[in-house]
């Protein structure tokens, strides 16, 4: 996974600017990298209590809203992580699926050829939207705003945002097809059901390769399970790409204390003139 800018990076920097503000002795401001979140739980020492029961809105619905991540399931190599912490879903959607992801004939040999070219040809290479599957196990933030009648996903990479509506409107039966589709949900108890359609074709659920068609439809079940944890279950129903639809969950934890960072993948970039695969 490649950038010019990132969250890390960009952190380095303040800290260094952080450092120099000190030094020179000059009062100083507080900064939105590192502004302290209010209204969490405490614990009687008084620090966060991550399991204490999930917020709610007026209307008694779990409330989504806050700063998430994505599970941190794959630890840096020895020399450490070079660009960002990426997990095991991120290069493999299927991982963790017994005989992995039931890829029609063709799906299997695209994915094949697209890893024997170091997918090179990767959407998100060519800092083009990545689509909704990547963006829930990109290792960048995302916040989550929820208002009545819409949820808003403001994701930290190329600032994209996603408009969930769950004001009870069907979806559009013949979509003109988008990199994040169109999301109507609902609440069944605690849990909000989000339907997509009117993806594009080319879209890659993961670093493999993974495609998704123009014929996907996608349910997320979002669940806030406690005041720091959520889970989102997703599954994909594409008959021309997989045998049968299939289901991966998907574990997204709370940020305290710090915000959004501006991300833009086309910020300087440099690498994609060198993309050329094997």
């Amino acid at each position: 996974m490649k950038a010019t800018s990132n969250h890390w990076g960009s952190r380095l920097i303040r800290t260094v600017v952080l450092i120099g503000v000190l030094v020179s002795g000059r009062p100083l401001l507080a900064q939105w990298l590192n502004y302290p979140t209010a209204g969490f739980p405490k614990k009687p020492d008084g620090s966060p209590n991550l399991e204490a029961p999930a917020p709610r809105t007026a209307d008694g619905k779990p409330d989504l809203s806050g700063m998430w991540e994505r599970e941190k399931d794959m630890p840096c190599p020895a020399e450490g992580c070079f660009d960002m912490q990426v997990g095991h879903q991120f290069i493999d959607i299927g991982w963790g699926l017994k005989g992995g992801l039931p890829y029609q004939p063709w799906a299997a040999d695209l994915v094949k050829a697209r890893k024997e070219q170091n997918g090179k040809d990767d959407p998100g290479s060519h800092c083009l939207p990545t689509g909704i599957m990547k963006m829930h196990t990109s290792p960048l933030f995302k916040k989550i705003v929820q208002v009545p009648g819409l949820v808003l996903i403001l994701y930290e990479g190329n600032s994209t945002y996603r408009q969930i509506f769950t004001d009870n409107r069907p979806l559009p039966v013949d979509p003109q097809p988008s990199f994040l589709g169109y999301s109507s949900g609902k609440w069944e108890g605690d849990t909000l059901v989000v339907h997509t359609n009117g993806f594009r074709d080319g879209t890659w659920l993961d670093r493999s390769g993974s495609p998704l068609s123009e014929a996907a439809k996608m349910t997320e079940r979002f669940r806030r399970v406690n005041y720091g944890h959520m889970e989102v279950e997703i599954t994909v129903d594409d008959p021309k790409t997989y045998t049968r639809p299939w289901t991966i969950k998907l574990n997204q934890f709370l940020v305290l204390n710090t915000d959004l960072l501006e991300y833009f993948c086309l910020e300087n970039e440099k690498d994609d003139a060198h993309l050329v695969g094997k």
